[in-house]
């Protein structure tokens, strides 16, 4: 292993993090209605748990409605209380084959709580942004104990891997003020 690889490793993992960080704020809630609301719903179907997805076709209806339409009529009812009984305060109703699933206005107080939520995600993917710098350092470290690299390169390493690190720090700030705007925006 070298210096670059360390590097390399260090740079994919804070991307990964990045991203699983876009992937849960696209689930938080900003008061309009998207498909991906519902993404992480699970349906029972025949006895296994199933993304919603795969179990109907999830359409916009309008700014606020997002229509579930069921592959089977039978897994109607299934769909309609998978998603009543997830955590997201959801209240759908039935029209013919069709599920519709409003996404109801939030008030200021539920929009300071998703800001707390969405900074709190924030705080958690910089947490792991600061546990690859480490764990990138400490095989610096040891390269440098097995007489792989020079201290000298080591040092180089170490900058290089917190300027990453900083740039991954910003890259976060930069969509948790976004997620914010867009929440607090009525």
């Amino acid at each position: 292993m070298s210096v670059a690889d360390v590097k390399k490793n260090a740079q994919d993992r804070m991307a990964k993090s990045i991203e699983t960080l876009k992937a849960d704020l696209a689930k938080v809630r900003t008061g309009r209605a998207h498909t991906g609301l519902l993404d992480h719903v699970m349906v029972d179907y025949y006895g296994s748990p199933t993304a919603i997805n795969q179990v109907a076709n999830l359409t916009l209806v309008d700014a606020r409605t997002i229509g579930v339409v069921p592959f089977e009529k039978k897994m109607g009812a299934t769909i309609e209380k998978a998603i009543r009984d997830s955590d997201l305060g959801l209240n759908p109703s039935t029209q013919g084959d069709m599920i519709r699933v409003p996404t109801p206005a939030l008030t200021e107080e539920r929009r300071k709580e998703m800001v707390k939520l969405v900074k709190s995600e924030g705080e958690d993917a910089k947490i792991a942004v600061r546990n690859i710098r480490r764990d990138g350092n400490e095989s610096l470290k040891k390269l440098v104990k097995d007489k792989a690299i020079s201290e000298d390169d080591e040092r180089r390493g170490g900058d290089d891997i917190q300027k990453l690190t900083d740039k991954a720090i910003v890259d976060i700030d930069k969509l948790l003020l976004e997620k914010e705007k867009e929440i607090m925006t009525v």
